[in-house]
C-alpha cells in the first residue's frame, strides 16, 4: 500500500499573499548584480532539501531551473519507504518499490523543458522507465482512455490520454541531469513528459491510476490546458521539445 510514514502530513496550499511576496523576492534575484544571483541560486539549491515551508520552491534557482511546490511542505522519501501504486483500469495492480524501478529497463532522454512561465532549460537528460511499459505490464483493460497521476505531496494530480501516455518520450523518472532526481526536483521518482510543459511532468510521483476519461490537473482547474503541447497551447509559441 501506499502510505505515508508515521509523522509525515502533507502541507497545506500556499496562500495568495505568501505566494505573491515571496515571487516578489523571486524577481529581486534577478534584477541583482550577476554575483549576487549566483550566490542565491547557489544557496536556494542546498537549502531547497531542507525547507520544512517548500517557499524556496517558488524562487529561481541554478541551472534554468524554478523550484515549485503547491503546498507548504513536502514528505520527504526514499528507497526505505518510496512507494507507486499502479492501479485502475487494469487487470494486474502492482505497487513497485524504488528497487522494483531501478531494476526495470532505463531509457535515457536528452530533451529541452520548457515551462509555461516562459523559462527554458536546453538539454537535460532524464532516465527512468517508459510510462508505456508499466501500462503493459498492468494489463490496461479495454474500458481505458486515460491514466491519472497523483503525488505524495497530497495536493497535486496530472492526467494524460492514453495514447499521450504510451508515447516513447514519456518517463517514470529516476534520474536527472545525470544524477538521482533530488527531493527538490520531485524525487526520488517524477513523471517526464517531454514534449508537454513541464507542469504536465508531476512531481514525487506517487500512483498511476487507468481510468475511463482524462480528469483535468491540478493547474488545469487553475486555467492551464489539458493538451499542454509545448507551442501549440496556453497562448505560447515556444519551439517543440520533442
Amino acid at each position: 500500500m501506499n502510505s505515508e510514514q508515521p509523522g509525515e502530513q502533507p502541507g497545506k496550499p500556499i496562500g495568495r499573499r505568501v505566494l505573491l511576496g515571496t515571487l516578489g523576492l523571486g524577481a529581486l534575484g534577478v534584477v541583482a548584480a550577476p554575483t549576487l544571483q549566483r550566490g542565491l541560486e547557489a544557496f536556494l539549491g542546498s537549502a531547497a532539501d531542507k525547507d520544512p515551508t517548500g517557499l524556496t520552491g517558488l524562487l529561481p534557482n541554478g541551472g534554468g531551473f524554478r523550484y515549485y511546490s503547491v503546498t507548504s511542505s513536502v514528505p520527504h522519501k526514499d528507497a526505505q519507504n518510496y512507494q507507486l501504486k499502479i492501479d485502475g483500469l487494469v487487470s494486474r495492480p502492482r505497487t513497485y518499490t524504488l528497487a522494483d524501478l531501478r531494476a526495470l529497463p532505463q531509457t535515457r532522454l536528452v530533451k529541452d523543458v520548457q515551462c509555461v512561465t516562459g523559462w527554458r532549460v536546453p538539454d537535460t537528460p532524464f532516465e527512468g522507465v517508459r510510462l508505456s511499459a508499466l501500462l503493459d505490464a498492468a494489463g490496461v483493460t479495454a474500458k481505458a482512455g486515460a491514466v491519472r497521476f497523483s503525488c505524495f505531496d497530497g495536493a497535486y494530480t496530472e492526467s494524460l490520454t492514453l495514447e499521450q501516455a504510451r508515447r516513447p518520450d514519456v518517463l517514470v523518472a529516476l534520474r536527472m541531469q545525470d544524477k538521482d532526481i533530488g527531493h527538490s526536483h520531485g524525487g526520488p521518482v517524477r513523471l517526464y513528459v517531454a514534449p508537454m510543459y513541464f507542469y504536465k511532468s508531476a512531481k514525487w510521483l506517487s500512483g498511476i491510476t487507468v481510468t475511463e476519461d482524462v480528469e483535468p490537473g491540478y493547474w488545469e482547474d487553475r486555467g492551464y490546458d489539458v493538451d499542454a503541447w509545448v507551442g501549440k497551447s496556453n497562448g505560447r509559441d515556444d519551439e517543440p521539445t520533442s
